[in-house]
């Protein structure tokens, strides 16, 4: 274990943030709640992003952006998303030293203010679907915030779609929440439980809600990414109207979904350990660093970085760009170099030193499991590749069955109690309640909430009102 971060075990909380102190991943702003992303944080988040975006528009989806500021007047048109997002909004309400007549939101998400130019930009069923999306900053003032996880301001995607039919919306739904899951699953090495909200977690103003739900190393759910069903509630309230092809004036069907910069959050609760971070490949920025050790200088400058060079434009030529780098960090001990990789997740480490040259070897270190081997030089790419390939289905691996080994059932309501008091984790049962039952149950099991009931579940007999209800996971969730 690391002397620089506490243990896991002994400290959940402390050891979150120790991991990104040590892997200088973010910092504490000066306003509250809001943090600053290292250059090492955020070489992260341009990889999640990357991923993404790819798979966005390998789906027919385009960028754009829209404003900062949001009217007031946008989020007073529909009552139940300005109810939900009240408590969160911070508001502007001076600007050039005077009182504004009307003051602004600083967005906490943009379906108003897109919902007010897609009402301009669609006229006719020919402009339809519009499959936008936009990355940029929102603001929910958050109370108790935590690095990546809760912050004030935060990065993320929202995509925003209009279409002419509810069937082509809710296909639009269910598909970016598919979209999300294979990235996370292939890309972030999550294994999520894709599923819907229940009436007491949707997103205010939306008909359905999907979410893509993740446990944590301690049991606990994190709510990975949404995908939202917003019927015609918005289209009714902005004015998103298109004429069909018989010539009547029809309201445009719509959806929103979004994930944020706390997948970070969930990559470092996921797979991180007692020494640092530990990245899955595929998310990685660098997936792969050469260090060069030697005590002759000149075989060192000369011989092995003039070869640490050669492997990594090989490298990066098969790793499709600049995903290695070359510690010449000299001037400290090879121990030093080696723990600076390791708390900041480098995936995997390979050694150059003299003996390795007459040898005509590199030593391959991996990170997650700290195992070694020796390689040829001459087939260094492809046992690079392999290796990196087995590092992410492992962590993948690992962490699906640490969720199966801590996902339990109950039956009755004392059985839920019980498990989620004692061992945590997903409690899965059957459930039919209101969103005053869950307020209930929230309140007498210390914070448990229904995560999602998922798209592949069953119904059977509910375990607080004796109906027929459908298979939910309830969990304490971050």
């Amino acid at each position: 274990m690391a002397r620089n971060i506490v243990s896991r075990a002994s400290d959940y909380s402390q050891w979150y943030l120790d991991v990104i102190k040590a892997a200088e991943l973010a910092d504490h702003a000066p306003v509250r709640g809001c943090m600053v992303i290292r250059p090492t944080g955020y070489s992260i988040w341009e990889s999640v992003q990357r991923h993404f975006d790819d798979a966005f528009k390998r789906t027919g989806h385009v960028n754009a952006y829209f404003p900062l500021l949001i009217p007031n007047s946008f989020l007073e048109k529909e009552a139940e998303h300005v109810e939900g997002f009240a408590p969160e909004c911070a508001m502007v309400t001076h600007a050039g030293g005077e009182k504004l007549e009307e003051p602004f939101a600083i967005r906490p998400t943009s379906e108003t203010v897109i919902g007010h130019m897609y009402s301009k930009w669609i006229q006719s069923w020919r402009d339809l679907p519009v499959l936008i999306n936009q990355w940029c900053n929102v603001m929910r003032w958050e109370k108790r915030p935590r690095l990546f996880l809760r912050t004030s301001e935060f990065l993320w995607q929202e995509g925003h779609t209009a279409h002419a039919t509810r069937e082509e919306a809710v296909e639009e739904t269910l598909r970016m929440l598919e979209v999300y899951r294979q990235v996370m699953e292939d890309v972030l090495a999550l294994p999520v439980v894709p599923g819907e909200k229940t009436a007491g977690e949707r997103f205010p103003g939306a008909v359905n809600t999907y979410s893509c739900e993740a446990m944590m190393s301690d049991g606990k759910a994190l709510q990975a990414g949404t995908s939202h069903f917003l019927g015609q509630n918005f289209a009714r309230v902005f004015g998103i109207r298109f004429q069909n092809k018989a010539g009547d004036l029809e309201e445009c069907w719509t959806t929103s979904w979004g994930v944020s910069t706390r997948l970070i959050g969930a990559i470092i609760m996921t797979h991180s350990d007692d020494d640092g971070l530990v990245l899955p490949p595929r998310a990685a920025p660098t997936k792969a660093v050469i260090l060069p050790i030697g005590t002759d200088e000149r075989f060192l400058e000369d011989v092995l970085l003039s070869k640490a060079k050669e492997f990594s434009h090989q490298l990066n030529g098969a790793l499709g760009g600049l995903h290695t780098s070359i510690d010449t960090q000299f001037h400290l001990r090879p121990a030093d170099r080696f723990f600076s990789h390791l708390q900041k997740g480098v995936p995997l480490r390979l050694e150059l030193g003299e003996k390795d040259m007459k040898a005509g070897t590199v030593r391959a270190v991996r990170r997650d499991t700290g195992e070694k081997a020796d390689v040829a030089q001459d087939a260094l790419v492809p046992a690079v590749l392999k290796i990196l390939n087995e590092v992410q289905a492992s962590l993948y691996h690992k962490a699906k069955a640490f969720r199966e080994t801590n996902t339990s059932f109950a039956a009755t309501y004392d059985e839920l109690k019980t498990l989620l008091e004692e061992k945590g984790g997903f409690v899965e049962t059957y459930f039919a309640g209101a969103p005053e039952d869950e307020r209930r149950i929230k309140d007498e099991t210390g914070g448990a909430t229904p995560r999602c009931v998922p798209l592949d579940g069953g119904t059977g007999k509910c375990f607080l009102t004796g109906g027929e209800g459908r298979r939910t996971i309830f969990a304490k969730a971050y």
